[in-house]
């Protein structure tokens, strides 16, 4: 699939790695939520939007494919003795989240392009991760899960782009990224995916 998602408007952190990498079995665990979180998302975008028929069956099969890396992570936590986390609002997702519009298609389309920059920021924070990792499997599971994460990030654009035209969906990804760059410079850094 040809790319469809924009690039980050800044890096993450070198602290964010750092605190990664100090507290592994914390991150793996706030990883595995993520992934439940994002299917449940996908699934729920589904419920809400269930007259957007051209994307029920993309988002379905998002929504299997983050359970199945919650799957993956979960039993990477097990191998490990690693515990679930219990849920808590993720200071990141909450304030992307407080950047939608009111408004149906505005809300609509925002949602869309918020999960494609989520998906981006997460792609490249694996990529971190597998780069940085000396554990073999480790590294592996994570350049595995980066292509995915950069997949789903243009899948998420993709499907805005079926309902709405390209400048308005290039312009508000942009502001969008604008926005969420900011966010990643203020959040403070810590052994959590975002």
């Amino acid at each position: 699939m040809a790319k469809k998602s924009v690039d980050l408007k800044c890096g993450t952190p070198g602290a964010w790695l750092d605190a990664v990498m100090a507290d592994f079995p914390r991150f793996l665990a706030d990883h595995a939520n993520c992934e439940r979180k994002a299917s449940s998302t996908a699934m729920s975008m589904v419920v809400r939007f269930h007259d957007r028929h051209e994307i029920i069956s993309t988002l379905t099969d998002l929504a299997i494919e983050e359970l199945e890396h919650f799957r993956a992570c979960y039993r990477l936590m097990q191998a490990r003795g690693i515990p679930m986390l219990a849920d808590s609002p993720d200071p990141y997702i909450k304030a992307l989240l407080k950047l939608q519009r009111h408004g149906r298609e505005e809300h609509f389309l925002d949602l869309l392009l918020i999960a494609s920059i989520v998906e981006t920021r997460g792609g490249e924070r694996f990529r971190l991760v597998s780069e940085a990792s000396a554990d073999e499997e480790i590294a592996r599971f994570y350049k595995d899960l980066w292509a995915c994460e950069a997949r789903h990030a243009h899948v998420y654009a993709d499907m805005a782009l079926t309902y709405f035209d390209v400048e308005s969906v290039y312009m508000r990804l942009n502001e969008l990224a604008a926005e969420e760059a900011e966010i990643v410079q203020r959040l403070p850094s810590r052994a959590a995916l975002y």
